[in-house]
């Protein structure tokens, strides 16, 4: 299991006692001072007391002024109590943490696995490679399709795969997450692109691996990726990441598929489906989707940046 993926920015926490609200109270029953000194006389004594100051008259405008009173009291107090509320947010806000990104880069997508965000990809190796599987995935797509309509016509690879996505679609949840990656794991056997086609690095599609029943990383990643997604997951909650694993300096591939918010990491390596958060000792490199490549920015622990394709993929 990974090492933990080192934090890239620092959460700032504050405890701010509410203000006071700086509003002395006079001798009206807890009436603010200045409301009270704002409040007009009810009045002088019997002695001089006019036509329009009959006790009745004086005691129904005294009981006016102090409703009066009362109401500027509670105005008073809930403006003090925004005005501290306020404050306090001000404060929290200054001590957040800035947005570890050049400002003139584009807006990083902060969903995208690990937490960080990502920066698409305009050319390179990586998004050749990536948009050549695509193509080779839409291939098998048109087979699958065939084998829906006349299954006495399904190739026995694409059947294969078929059940595996039909089992993961009876599912729901981290059941149907788990079964599909337990399924893939154990469907192929491992083997470098070296040893079995004779070249450091090449992207098969899940029909292509499913028919020599051997790959690397990717292989397995680029199965689960489809299947996934075929068994109706939304393509907006799984992912093909491509990490570096520090504890061997090997570059990874694994698929992310999201589940209440969580980024669920599935690796050919093992059964067990493990958080982002879990995964130990990684430098997050691309992350690929329907919507084409992005760069992790920024490339977390080193601070290097990594603009090419890995050469080749662990397995």
């Amino acid at each position: 299991m990974f090492g933990r993926v080192a934090a890239w920015s620092f959460a700032a926490f504050l405890v701010v006692s509410p203000a006071a609200s700086g509003v002395e109270t006079g001798p009206f029953g807890g009436v603010p001072t200045a409301v009270a000194a704002a409040a007009p006389d009810v009045g002088g004594g019997p002695d001089m007391m006019t036509p329009d100051q009959s006790p009745d008259r004086v005691e129904s405008k005294a009981g006016d002024r102090l409703e009066a009173a009362a109401e500027a009291q509670v105005e008073v107090q809930t403006h003090e109590q925004d005005r501290a509320r306020d404050n306090s947010q001000n404060k929290l806000a200054a001590l957040e943490p800035a947005v570890p990104f050049s400002p003139s880069s584009p807006s990083p997508n902060l969903a995208e696995p690990f937490g960080l965000g990502a920066l698409p990809l305009a050319g390179g190796e990586i998004l050749a490679k990536w948009s050549g599987v695509e193509a080779d995935i839409r291939a098998d797509e048109e087979v699958l399709a065939r084998c829906r309509d006349d299954a006495e016509l399904c190739p026995g690879p694409a059947k294969n795969f078929l059940a595996i996505v039909a089992e993961g679609r009876g599912l729901t949840g981290r059941s149907r997450i788990g079964v599909i990656n337990r399924a893939v794991n154990l469907a192929i056997a491992p083997m470098s692109d070296l040893a079995q086609w004779g070249v450091p690095d090449r992207w098969s599609s899940p029909l292509e691996t499913f028919t020599t029943g051997r790959g690397d990383c990717e292989d397995y990643a680029i199965a689960k990726y489809v299947a996934l997604t075929a068994a109706g997951i939304d393509a907006h909650d799984v992912k093909l990441v491509i990490l570096q694993d520090l504890a061997t300096g090997q570059d990874h591939a694994v698929v992310a598929a999201r589940l209440d918010g969580k980024w669920l990491m599935l690796d050919n390596r093992w059964l067990r489906l493990v958080e982002d958060n879990d995964i130990r000792d990684v430098l997050p490199l691309f992350v690929l989707d329907a919507g084409g490549v992005k760069e992790f920015a920024p490339t977390a622990i080193s601070g290097a940046r990594r603009t090419s394709a890995p050469a080749a993929l662990g397995s």
